[in-house]
């Protein structure tokens, strides 16, 4: 097996990451415009906005997506940064890619000065939850929205 190569997208790596973030709407059983991914993905490459992504690679393909942003807080000096989308293809879950995207992340995050790294997940998502709780603290915090 090729080894894996994690780096953060290019605007030439779309047709890479949109397949991705593709089966990542579909994993939450989201649609969005396609306005909205467009912007996202303008957002994503503009090194300007405090939006993120990477790709893992293996083979020629990518085979994992994170999109991470950096933000301020008002509990720290340093921005933090929130691990907002990570999808790993189906036919590569278990093989440690998902843990590498988090550890780029982490090691991206502290380079660039950020405090921490928070993220979501939903409840019932267990085999995420199992890698999490070996790489990360559980805080026990609940979350409450309203859309507007």
């Amino acid at each position: 097996m090729s080894p894996l190569e994690i780096r953060q997208v290019s605007a030439a790596d779309h047709t890479a990451w949109l397949p991705l973030w593709q089966a990542y709407l579909t994993f939450y059983n989201t649609q969005l415009p396609d306005a909205v991914s467009q912007s996202t993905w303008q957002r994503l490459v503009d090194a300007d906005e405090p939006t993120h992504s990477a790709l893992a690679w293996q083979g020629g393909k990518a085979v994992g997506m994170v999109n991470f942003i950096y933000h301020r807080s008002n509990w720290s000096i340093e921005n933090s940064c929130y691990l907002q989308d990570l999808l790993v293809d189906s036919a590569h879950r278990g093989t440690g890619v998902g843990r590498k995207l988090i550890e780029f992340v982490y090691a991206t995050a502290k380079a660039d000065g950020c405090g921490k790294v928070h993220w979501l997940t939903h409840e019932t998502n267990a085999t995420a939850i199992q890698l999490y709780e070996r790489i990360a603290e559980r805080p026990g915090l609940i979350q409450f929205r309203k859309a507007l």
